[in-house]
């Protein structure tokens, strides 16, 4: 037989016994193959094994398992001795490191009775690793001793070098990290002498590791980068994807989401192609870390269900019941309980088959909050119970303190009022060595609630006011595990709590301004931490102040402390609880010094950089800014209850209105009617009265509601609406009474706060004159191209890009230069997350983190487009959507859609709106002008309302 063909054969066949799994089918496939019972055999399967594992762990084994059945059959030490080892190699690398150390031992015996001295020291060296996971440093070192005497006295420069990594791993493991680096530096040294580029790569990684555990986050990455380059001029794309990997993941422990995202795409293409299952199974589970802290669920459950069938196969558990439990939380965001329930269980099983101690006890507390938000109170109770009495004691204090706290949240729902008291109790005093203001917030919460439940306002009002102020001095983000599991689904209960004693017949302590000043902080407090969030992803802006740039540095100085002390507390194997307190310990030096560069920071670049909250917001500062004949309505909600303060320049009044759940029920069955049109024109010309009919049924219910019981002064002219909730999905303009439409008496604009209002208010109006015009036309709405041709043709000193011209780069270079920026072009609303929300350019989609980064200098900014204008609002009132963004960027006045709109109207409301406000200077007037002469040819509001003004209004309404 050719000597290629017999390789063919012998590789074929070893490829077959790698699949066998017992004794007795091995010995029979042996008997069957007696070309396999040979030495060269048991010398090529030993290095097999190695390569073969980090495929496929259970096939490496069963190679290791055929080399030892082979060497016994021969009867030869040496065969034995070698395939000993290598099955000793396959143990570790699989995670059994006893047994590792026993088959390394029985090895090392044969080859010192043969006299071996340099396989006694290959032996020695590889037994160094598995006792140092074992935590038996004494015997690692004198191993390593052994081993480097015979290696010196052999001239073994190289096994000496390897044999110095290895050193250096025992004292990585001792937390002795700077003689870890040393010695990692003088096997580089070594290894590059040789030029072994390969275990300099791999040494340069673990140089890394050690700098990454003393927290020096800067040469953490130029060494990655280092080994990353030498990767790639040696050709080494297995280690090149492990730097590039490590990369991201230190962009990712830094909070710096946008960038670790794109490594962590580019490596997991990388790995495709070199079939590193082992990196690319990481690179899903990372992705899905970060998904889960960014709020995309559906992102995050489908790279954690990858993940978890790439670590299922290579049977790597404690892995796979980390992406498991990431499944299992996004599932929980998405509200499938059961499906959560069920991969929770399941990871769970996992991770105590891997004799792991803390996680098991950390999902009993997820699966307790899923059970709790499903109003399953027992069972709920009966595994936070469990999990809070082993965290009571461990150092995980923290964790302790989340238990007591659903506990405390389980008996106050279930009416237990002493139980509910007694948890809270419990987690104050564990509170007392903890500084965290989040927890804290929480306990003042849930105390101030106890003490309303028993009728004791004061107690009540007191626990609430505390709350509050913890709640506006925190300048940090949480934690990542309280943002996945959505701990806390409304940190703006305390609010509510201080407004609904305000609404209290026996009120006397609470005031009308202090009840605006709660209503206005919690809009103003939610809305900038979800922007603070979104920080993470955006790029570094060159024209910050060194302020701010040091604001920013210590924030993800801060979310690597955050990332690292959970990454402690949940290890695999020990948990160091001294490394664990100097981490926090250096955290909260770094809040204080956080703290301390924000009070420095001028007022306007707080507000610029989005890093504070303003809590004092006041009615005298509204009523300074408000115009004259002016009044602002801001909404809100406390329970079931919505209720609106009217503010004018001379006075401020507080009227209960309706139920949520009564307005939330006749604006779904609004929305209902404007969702008709998308059934065609057929369908809408054989039911044209009939849909009138009940739109404007509804829209008169609606005001009946919400404006009938307010009382406007009637020297008002101009309404400004603040919505709340899903009222921001409301077209108040369009709400009827007999007389006519609201914006038949009043001309009208909006405000996502009245904080926010006021800050746009101060900006001075721009000097520019140009205009910039931007269309995208597609299939889908080809009357784009004529609307910016006609709108180009109104303004003044007008530019016009339209379809593929029209680019991020225009707007980002002449967005700063004009006064009236118009965008026509589609928006993506995103209500799964709407910090992803974005806008249709020529070249690029443009999402808020863009826009975040944008100048904009323009007075006016109009998106005549499907649903620009849509927000998203969660818990708190978060109101996220692309006109954030747009403030952000500078924007004082926007113009934008709140539903999907109807392309002939929206041209031909456009330029009835640029005729009139180009002649006037009156946005206000001028809007109500284009809907009046619109509605003449199309009555239904579904064509003439969708368009709302929303922020500045000292330019957009004419002098008295």
């Amino acid at each position: 037989m050719p000597v290629s063909e017999s390789k063919r054969s012998l590789d074929k066949l070893i490829s077959e016994l790698a699949k066998i799994d017992t004794d007795v089918a091995r010995r029979k496939f042996l008997t069957r193959h007696r070309s396999l019972l040979r030495s060269e055999v048991v010398g090529q399967l030993a290095p097999m094994v190695v390569e073969k594992v980090r495929i496929d762990i259970r096939q490496a084994l069963h190679l290791a398992e055929a080399a030892v059945l082979i060497a016994r059959r021969l009867r030869h030490k040496e065969d034995l001795a070698l395939a000993l080892r290598a099955k000793g190699n396959a143990l570790h690398l699989s995670g059994n490191n006893r047994a590792a150390v026993k088959h390394h031992e029985k090895a090392l015996k044969i080859y010192e009775s043969l006299g071996f001295s340099k396989e006694v020291a290959r032996t020695l060296s590889t037994l160094i690793q598995p006792l140092n996971l074992l935590g038996e440093y004494d015997r690692a070192f004198a191993a390593s001793e052994r081993a480097r005497e015979i290696f010196v006295r052999l001239g073994e420069t190289a096994r000496i070098a390897r044999l110095d990594n290895n050193v250096a791993n025992i004292l990585h493991r001792q937390d002795r990290f700077e003689e870890a680096i040393a010695y990692y530096e003088r096997a580089c040294k070594a290894l590059s002498d040789l030029q072994l580029w390969e275990d300099v790569g791999l040494a340069l990684l673990n140089v890394a590791m050690c700098l990454i555990n003393l927290n020096d986050f800067r040469r953490a990455l130029d060494c990655y980068q280092t080994a990353r380059d030498l990767c790639v001029q040696h050709n080494m794309p297995l280690l090149r994807d492990q730097a590039d990997y490590n990369i991201a993941y230190l962009y990712y422990l830094r909070g710096e989401y946008s960038r670790a995202i794109e490594m962590l795409f580019a490596v997991r293409r990388s790995c495709e192609v070199t079939g590193d299952t082992y990196h690319r199974a990481l690179c899903q589970l990372d992705l899905s870390e970060i998904y889960l802290e960014l709020n995309l669920s559906e992102e995050a459950r489908e790279a954690a269900h990858h993940g978890y069938l790439q670590f299922e196969k290579l049977r790597m558990r404690y892995e796979a019941a980390k992406a498991l439990t990431n499944e299992a939380i996004a599932c929980g965001q998405q509200g499938k309980t059961d499906s959560a329930l069920e991969r929770f269980g399941a990871a769970r099983r996992l991770f105590a088959r891997e004799k792991n101690l803390v996680w098991p006890r950390l999902l009993d507390f997820y699966q307790a909050l899923l059970l709790f938000h499903d109003g399953r109170y027992l069972e709920a109770r009966l595994l936070c119970t469990g999990a809070a009495e082993f965290f009571d004691d461990s150092v995980l204090t923290g964790k302790a303190i989340l238990c007591r706290l659903l506990l405390a949240r389980i008996a106050l729902q279930r009416g237990e009022l002493t139980a509910a008291q007694r948890e809270i109790e419990a987690a104050v005093m564990k509170l007392s060595d903890l500084q965290a203001p989040v927890l804290v917030y929480q306990t003042q919460l849930l105390l101030g609630q106890i003490a309303r439940s028993r009728g004791e306002r004061a107690a009540a009002y007191k626990a609430y006011q505390r709350a509050r102020e913890v709640l506006e001095g925190l300048r940090t983000q949480l934690a990542s595990e309280e943002f996945k599991i959505s701990f806390v689904k409304n940190r703006m209960l305390a609010y509510e709590g201080i407004v609904d004693l305000y609404l209290d017949p026996q009120n006397t302590e609470i005031s009308v301004n202090e009840v605006f000043s709660c209503i206005e902080a919690a809009k103003s407090r939610s809305m900038i931490e979800m922007v603070q969030n979104g920080h993470s992803l955006g790029a570094r802006d060159s024209g910050q102040s060194e302020l701010v740039r040091k604001t920013r540095d210590l924030r993800e100085e801060l979310n690597w402390y955050y990332h690292r002390v959970e990454l402690e507390q949940l290890r695999p194997d020990r948990v160091d609880e001294d490394r664990i307190l100097r981490l926090q310990e250096q955290a909260r030096a770094l809040e204080v010094k956080l703290l301390r560069t924000l009070r420095e920071l001028p007022s306007h670049e707080r507000e610029r950089a989005m890093l504070e909250a303003r809590s004092d917001f006041s009615v005298s500062e509204l009523r300074a800014a408000l115009p004259a004949g002016t009044a602002l309505i801001e909404y809100y909600s406390t329970g079931d209850l919505f209720l609106a303060v009217v503010v004018t320049q001379d006075e401020i009044e507080v009227f209960p209105l309706a139920a949520v759940s009564r307005v939330s029920h006749l604006l779904h069955l609004l929305r209902f009617q404007f969702s008709k049109f998308r059934l065609g024109a057929t369908y809408t010309e054989q039911f044209q009265q009939l849909m009138m009919r009940t739109t404007l049924s509804h829209l008169e219910q609606l005001y009946a509601e919400l404006i009938a019981p307010l009382r406007i002064p009637q020297s008002i002219r101009h309404l400004i609406f603040v919505p709340h909730g899903p009222l921001h999905f409301l077209p108040f303009h369009a709400l009827r009474r007999a007389e006519g439409y609201l914006c038949d008496q009043y001309t009208v604009s909006y405000a996502p706060s009245a904080a926010l209002f006021a800050l746009c208010e101060q900006r001075p109006a721009p000097n520019n004159q140009t205009s910039l015009v931007l269309g995208v036309p597609d299939r889908r709405a080809p009357q784009i191209k004529g609307e910016v041709q006609s709108v180009a043709a109104l303004l003044p000193y007008a530019d016009l890009f339209v379809g593929k011209q029209a680019t991020a780069e225009v707007l980002r270079r002449r967005g700063t230069e004009c006064s009236i920026l118009h965008i026509a072009t589609h928006g993506i609303y995103r209500q799964d997350n709407p910090l992803f929300s974005a806008i249709k350019l020529g070249d690029s989609y443009l999402n808020l983190y863009d826009l975040y980064q944008l100048r904009l200098g323009a007075r006016l900014v109009t998106l005549s487009g499907c649903a620009t204008g849509m927000n998203f609002v969660a818990a708190g009132d978060e109101l996220i959507g692309l006109q954030r963004g747009l403030f952000c960027a500078g924007a004082t006045s926007l113009l934008l859609s709140l539903w999907d709109v109807h392309e002939d109207s929206t041209a031909e409301l456009m330029a009835e709106f640029y005729k009139s406000y180009v002649r006037s200077r009156d946005m206000a007037g001028s809007l109500r002008t284009a809907m009046q002469r619109l509605r003449t040819r199309q009555p239904h509001p579904y064509f003439w309302a969708p368009f709302v003004l929303v922020g500045k209004v000292a330019d957009a309404i004419s002098p008295a």
